[in-house]
């Protein structure tokens, strides 16, 4: 594999932070010995249990779903893993990122190698092979419930790695088999049990939840400066983010929020505006409290992705300590779909208070010109992007519409409560997309806006934010067509800044 550096999986937890450096770093894995011994220690007593008795254990050797008393002849175990996969690979829609395939391979990495699942230390080595290879199965946005684990995504993984399906490979998608030729390797032979392990379990919504926090995180980080780019062009208050403030109502996030406001406008000149208004609208006076509820969701968000991905998530679970085969439950992802639910709630809440904000700007207030143009009537300025962020806003209410409250009976009853966890975590991408584009627009607006305050000063920090956007996108002096800046301004915050 080159000189490419590792990652190792061992007995301890996964955390965000792990993940996005494995993802930023292009970190290949590798399996820890503990763990190797674990695993095939696990699948070893599996072996044992299933020559040594006749018990019927679900999945084992019996059908799956509502077809769990339908017992299976030895002889057809194997056979019984293939059919599984074949037949619920049946994904739908459009094909979800590469990234978060590769996502839901490290994941499933992850929880097989806790070493309860019962599945050959083969097959995790041929997934993490798939990793760090980048050979990445065609994997669809619809077909998971969100109870059973994501069957149907989890299952076109897995139909990869039996040489079925197809795979992205080299920016090409391909069939797998045609891949393994080509690297000279033979498809996986699942064994007893191995296929609905695989196939079980919640990485597909685990992967849109990682996504969200990593993605979150860089979404409250530039919403702080351009928050405090329109506090500063809107001639705002700034007593309202006074930490004795914050110190009467303890709210964690609120805290962070004003902390980090007061931060970044340390130095300002607009400490130095007289004739202020008395108050400003909510939008700019309860960033802290808005923003700052929405991190505590944030907050708690993380604590439960953490618990997720960390989690023995398939069915049944190999507890070789207790001499046990249990069939239960944890691949129900109702935690998921509440987290990615509520979290969606906040996130769509961060944009609609910065259309506000936009709103308020381009009023004609505070001594800022109509729509922020020179020459209003003959210039329509920044009229229409309000409206596309508001168009923006209305979107997202619709998509944080809870989809854990809803259920539909499945597997002829048997499975007659699940969690549609993995609807919540695609329209919660979908929802911080929409938030980005709003904050584009947010601080498109707050720039024209700071450019009426010349030669007035922000912060330091605040300035060199103005002055690398406006290199970019400068003022605008009358109409030209804001699509274009829009789109500039949007590929501004996806390459980031400090």
């Amino acid at each position: 594999m080159g000189d490419h550096l590792f990652f190792e999986i061992t007995t301890k937890e996964l955390s965000i932070i792990d993940i996005n450096s494995i993802f930023e770093k292009k970190l290949h894995l590798k399996l820890s010995e503990e763990v190797v011994e674990k695993v095939v220690s696990n699948r070893a007593y599996l072996e044992k249990k299933i020559n040594a008795s006749d018990a019927l254990h679900y999945g084992i050797n019996t059908g799956f779903g509502s077809l769990c008393n339908e017992v299976i002849s030895s002889t057809q175990l194997k056979e019984l893993q293939i059919n599984l996969v074949k037949s619920h690979a049946c994904g739908f829609g459009d094909e979800i990122d590469e990234e978060l395939v590769k996502m839901m391979l490290l994941l499933k990495v992850q929880s097989l190698t806790r070493g309860f699942s019962g599945v050959k230390i083969t097959t995790i080595e041929r997934l993490i092979y798939f990793f760090n290879n980048n050979i990445l199965p065609v994997v669809f946005e619809q077909g998971s419930l969100g109870a059973s684990g994501d069957l149907a995504p989890l299952a076109h993984i897995a139909l990869a790695l039996i040489g079925d399906g197809k795979v992205n490979f080299k920016n090409t998608k391909t069939n797998s088999i045609d891949v393994h030729k080509e690297l000279n390797i033979e498809p996986i032979k699942l064994d007893s049990k191995e296929g609905l392990a695989l196939l079980n379990g919640t990485q597909f919504m685990s992967a849109y939840a990682v996504h969200a926090a990593l993605r979150c995180q860089k979404i409250f980080n530039q919403s702080n400066s351009i928050s405090a780019l329109s506090l500063d062009a809107f001639n705002c208050n700034l007593s309202p983010f006074n930490h004795h403030v914050h110190l009467l109502r303890p709210f964690k996030g609120q805290q962070y929020i004003s902390e980090k406001i007061r931060d970044l406008l340390s130095g300002s000149d607009l400490e130095k505006v007289k004739d202020k208004d008395v108050q400003d609208p909510y939008s700019f006076r309860c960033i802290p409290q808005v923003h700052g509820a929405s991190y505590d969701v944030y907050l708690d968000f993380i604590k439960k992705v953490e618990i997720e991905i960390n989690a023995v998530t398939d069915n049944p679970i190999i507890i070789e300590e207790d001499d046990k085969i249990i069939s239960a439950g944890n691949f129900h992802g109702q935690p998921l779909a509440y987290a990615m639910d509520f979290i969606g709630i906040a996130m769509a809440e961060m944009g609609a208070i910065s259309e506000r904000r936009i709103y308020k700007m381009i009023s004609g207030s505070r001594g800022l010109p109509p729509f922020l143009v020179k020459n209003p009537g003959l210039n329509s300025g920044f009229m229409i992007p309000q409206y596309t962020a508001a168009s923006i806003v209305s979107k997202n209410k619709i998509l944080s519409h809870p989809a854990s409250v809803d259920s539909i009976e499945s597997s002829n009853g048997q499975e007659d409560h699940v969690s549609m966890g993995s609807i919540s975590g695609v329209k919660l991408k979908e929802i911080l997309e929409n938030v980005q584009r709003i904050l584009s627009i947010e601080l498109l607006v707050a720039a024209q806006a700071f450019g009426f305050r010349k030669p007035r000063k922000s912060s330091e920090i605040i300035m060199k934010l103005y002055e690398t956007y406006t290199s970019e996108i400068p003022f605008i002096e009358e109409d030209v067509i804001l699509h274009e800046l829009m789109i500039k301004s949007e590929n501004f915050l996806k390459k980031g800044f400090d």
